[in-house]
């Protein structure tokens, strides 16, 4: 059975910051779910998710597992976008200093990992806090 590389199928949350929205209660999921886990309907449409939003918490790891050390120390947050979607993001580009809970965010594409022998670079999103 031929199946779909990873990359591809998970293409629409990781390049085009796409999500699902249900439409019998109208909850705002991350990454899209064939079944709304607050109400349980599987009537979900996919949605365009906004760009911005604001921390909700957020932690600084500085004692990263395997696989991460190379980015160590680093923040990462929970972010809620303008539509309700709520996505764990790293955040990049900022001084830890910078980081406070409600602070505004703005979501970006960026390489998350190297994947394979081929090298396939793989994307995804991270947040940017707004000055």
């Amino acid at each position: 059975m031929l199946t779909i590389p990873r990359n591809w199928r998970e293409k629409p949350q990781r390049y085009m910051l796409k999500g699902g929205k249900c439409k019998d209660c109208g909850y705002t999921m991350y990454p899209a779910r064939k079944v709304c886990p607050k109400c349980h309907s599987e009537n979900i449409e996919i949605i365009d998710l906004p760009r911005e939003g604001k921390i909700l918490t957020y932690t600084v790891i500085y004692s990263a597992p395997e696989g991460f050390e190379d980015f160590s120390p680093y923040a990462v947050a929970i972010v809620e976008l303008t539509n309700g979607a709520r996505l764990m993001l790293q955040i990049v580009d900022t001084d830890f200093n910078n980081i406070e809970i409600g602070k505004k965010v703005s979501v970006v594409f960026r390489r998350l990992f190297v994947e394979g022998k081929a090298g396939i670079i793989i994307y995804g999103p991270k947040a940017i806090v707004e000055d």
